[in-house]
């Protein structure tokens, strides 16, 4: 027992001290009867030091009898004695029981953090100011527990302000991880400060309660305490065990202890965090480079056009006698600038490289006169270096990502439909992410029960649009290119055999090119800000991907993360990447065997699709998998990320890919069957969103759900492509066609990479848990948007967009360009 935090030591006078107190409780408790006066109005320190003391007496009521004293008709008047007040049943951690257990537990724990646990308890019994700011930032239970406050957490910028900065100059240089990292230590002016004998720190202890009375819950408790800096983890380990008191009807565990204030993580010692710096800095670089080098070239166009109209003008003579100059750019340039539509115009035929093209704008670039020619610079031919310092460039990217229109091989309504589902999982994923760190957790239950809220819980079939986008794209361009007979110049004079291998190897090699560069580089931004997170965060990371990204990385960069169990992976939401990947490889022997065997191709996509049906169906039923109640992420490791079970929206992609192309997006339907495959299909996907809601399916049905759920989304959205594509998308087609949704769509895959980092960064760099309510997530979820889109256009930019047009540079079948 530690004598500073209490009142009075002197032992024989504790026990009349108790009596006196017991007859005052009588006196109390007969008074307020008689008066019939709620005297809870009059509680003092001392009754409720009683019922402190009691409460674990109190708390081997039985169940039955318990349910007895609610259901009795005569209410009796309230008991200081008798009374269970919540704050004392989830009392888990209390200073004044350590002090109390002092002289058992002082030996248990190092000798520094020792000595400042007694200086703290003189602090508390003295009532000095920086004692009372540890007291108030530590955490203990206030509200909300049966609405699923689990987080207890108290301030951590309270605890780290207490120790000012300026009074320790050896502290004042340390360095604390992050340049920002000082903004959680401001002094707060409005409280008189007083400095410490010792640098507090912050821990979050983690509890287990099972409790059968009163509460009858199970809960993991999550408690944040401002305790000396010098104690380590398992003293403050110690420092809770001491703090439980024996009960019958709870228990109560430690499962962990995290230090946020410790600075285990210091980012300028990690490797990874200087290859993102090197690799940054190099991309960085060379768009300048390349920006500058495009302005230069701009300007040497603007010469040479304004050259050659003064040739013209010198040279060439018309029946009028009047010399006229072949184009409209000699006035434009004598006032300094060049017409944007007209540079605009050379870049789209130029494929992002500055050329100097044949005809600009509509306009001819040379006369008919043959006499002419002489006097015409010949254009110069860019070096492939040239070309590719200028895939850099920041102006052409951007123009590239920004622009209005589409390719003549593209398929308009599939950006607006890649658009709004990017949306849709950044949704879905804020949700879970809220959900996990929220002080009112059970509001969750509630809010499912909406009958609007199942467009957010079936969020996964946003996924499946991908994979059909996917299979789409990858069958149309496919029989596109070799219709042109560009794949057969490539491998002119082959077997069939070795045609047909070069053609899969070079479909992997370009899909690994091009996804990879921006892949691995938020790949690295994962491991470096998940190291961060999980040291300095209060809260628990929702995955380890500070733990499995540096043993497993080489999974991702291979595309087979989903091969292996869920808690090996890196970045979880990179599953989608890995079945993507394996889905084109399918994709690619089907095509190349197509091209030629098409009946073998056809039966072979069938077979993959109903052996999908089939492996589903039994993995759901064998686990019994209920669609209608379980979580839609419940099976993740069997059902959710594994390639065999989400094939099917794939494949139909790839059929409707190769009906476009044979129909050449012409197909003639009465309008009675046009009207009916629009009700279906509206009809397919209402039901495949809100369709489950209140449903009670049996065994069967559920798995035979969870089977052809996928695919029948698939199938609804291929009416939706196909009749957008045919003319008769109507509304639809032009929302979906919109140009303004142009750049989001070519930014959807640097989105989909870097949202949950946005999302993580602001769920765990908070002091305090979030809050549900419809208007707070309303305005979380567009600022997440547009956050993630701000980010994931940096990154396209910068990684994503000068490897498309590297790689276009490097084919074989590329074309001369000249500048």
């Amino acid at each position: 027992m530690y004598a500073p935090l209490l009142r009075e030591v002197n032992k024989p006078y504790i026990g009349c001290f108790v009596v006196l107190l017991l007859i005052l409780a009588r006196l109390s408790e007969h008074d307020a009867a008689i008066r019939n006066v709620d005297p809870l109005k009059n509680l003092n320190t001392t009754s409720a030091t009683m019922i402190t003391n009691q409460s674990s007496q109190n708390y081997q009521v039985s169940g039955q009898h318990y349910g007895e004293m609610n259901t009795s008709k005569a209410v009796k008047p309230w008991s200081p004695r008798n009374a269970v007040r919540l704050k004392n049943v989830l009392n888990i951690f209390d200073i004044t029981h350590v002090a109390e257990e002092w002289s058992s537990v002082q030996q248990a724990i190092n000798t520094n953090c020792s000595k400042d646990m007694e200086q703290y308890f003189s602090g508390l019994n003295a009532a000095n100011i920086w004692a009372m700011k540890m007291d108030d930032a530590s955490g203990h239970y206030t509200s909300g527990f049966f609405y699923g406050n689990n987080y207890w957490l108290g301030s951590l910028a309270l605890c780290e302000s207490i120790y000012h900065e300026e009074y320790d100059e050896e502290r004042k240089t340390t360095n604390s991880g992050l340049p920002f990292a000082k903004a959680h230590t401001q002094i707060f002016t409005g409280v008189y400060n007083e400095k410490p004998p010792f640098i507090p720190g912050f821990f979050v202890i983690k509890f287990f309660l099972n409790e059968t009375f009163p509460t009858y819950m199970t809960r993991t408790i999550y408690v944040g305490v401002c305790l000396p800096s010098n104690c380590s983890a398992k003293d403050v380990d110690t420092l809770a065990e001491v703090t439980q008191q024996p009960s019958a009807t709870r228990v109560v565990k430690i499962l962990d202890v995290r230090t946020p204030s410790k600075r285990k993580f210091n980012l300028y010692d990690d490797r990874t965090f200087w290859v993102l710096v090197v690799s940054t800095s190099l991309v960085f670089v060379l768009i300048f480079a390349g920006t500058l080098y495009e302005i230069y070239l701009t300007r040497r166009l603007k010469a040479a056009l304004l050259r050659q109209d003064k040739e013209m003008m010198n040279s060439s003579e018309t029946s009028s006698g009047i010399g006229c100059a072949s184009s409209d750019y000699s006035d434009s340039v004598a006032h300094g600038s060049l017409k944007k539509e007209a540079i605009t115009q050379s870049l789209k035929e130029m494929n992002m490289v500055l050329n100097m093209p044949h005809e600009i704008s509509g306009v001819p670039a040379s006369t008919s006169d043959e006499h002419l020619e002489g006097h015409l610079h010949e254009p110069e031919k860019l070096g492939v270096y040239s070309e590719l310092l200028l895939s850099f460039s920041a102006i052409t990217n951007f123009n590239a990502i920004c622009d209005r229109n589409v390719g003549a091989d593209t398929i308009p309504s599939i950006h607006g439909l890649r658009a709004f589902s990017m949306a849709w999982v950044i949704l879905g994923h804020t949700c879970i992410v809220v959900f996990k760190y929220s002080d009112n957790m059970e509001m969750r239950k509630e809010v499912e029960k909406n009958f609007f809220f199942q467009a957010i819980t079936n969020g996964p079939f946003s996924v499946d649009t991908f994979f059909f986008i996917s299979g789409l794209l990858v069958s149309y361009l496919y029989f596109r290119t070799n219709a042109k007979g560009k794949l057969n110049k490539l491998t002119k004079g082959s077997s069939e055999l070795t045609a047909g291998i070069a053609h899969f190897f070079g479909l992997v090699a370009y899909r690994f090119m091009r996804l990879t560069a921006p892949y691995m580089f938020v790949l690295g931004v994962v491991q470096v800000t998940m190291k961060y997170l999980a040291a300095y965060s209060i809260f628990d990371p929702p995955t380890l991907d500070h733990e499995t990204c540096p043993q497993y990385w080489w999974r991702n960069l291979l595309y087979i993360n989903t091969l292996f169990p869920v808690d090996q992976m890196c970045m979880l939401w990179s599953w989608y990447l890995a079945n993507d990947t394996q889905f084109y490889m399918i994709g690619a022997i089907i095509l190349i065997i197509g091209v030629r065997h098409f009946k073998i191709s056809a039966f072979t996509t069938l077979f993959f699709l109903v052996s999908s049906w089939i492996t589903t169906a039994i993995i759901a039923f064998t686990n019994n998998h209920r669609p209608d109640t379980d979580d839609p992420l419940a099976l993740f490791d069997k059902i959710y990320d594994k390639p065999w079970t989400r094939l099917g929206p794939y494949l139909i992609g790839m059929t409707v890919g190769w009906i476009l192309f044979r129909t050449n997006c012409k197909i003639r339907l009465p309008r009675l069957a046009v009207v009916t495959l629009w009700i279906l299909s509206m009809l397919n996907l209402f039901v495949l969103i809100f369709g489950l809601y209140r449903a009670d399916l049996s065994q069967f049905m559920a798995a035979a759900y969870s089977s052809l759920s996928h695919s029948a989304w698939a199938l609804s959205l291929a009416w939706i492509i196909t009749a957008c594509s045919t003319g008769y998308g109507g509304y639809i087609n032009t929302l979906l066609s919109a140009p303004c949704l142009y750049p989001f769509s070519r930014v959807t895959y640097c989105a989909y990479l870097v949202h949950p980092i946005v999302i993580r960064s602001v769920a765990l760099n908070t002091d305090a848990p979030l809050h549900l309510g419809g208007d707070n997530m309303v305005i979380m979820f567009f600022g997440l948007v547009v956050a993630s889109y701000l980010l994931s256009f940096l990154v396209s930019m910068s990684f994503e967009a000068p490897v498309v047009t590297m790689l276009k540079i490097l084919s074989p079948s590329r074309k001369k360009r000249i500048a």
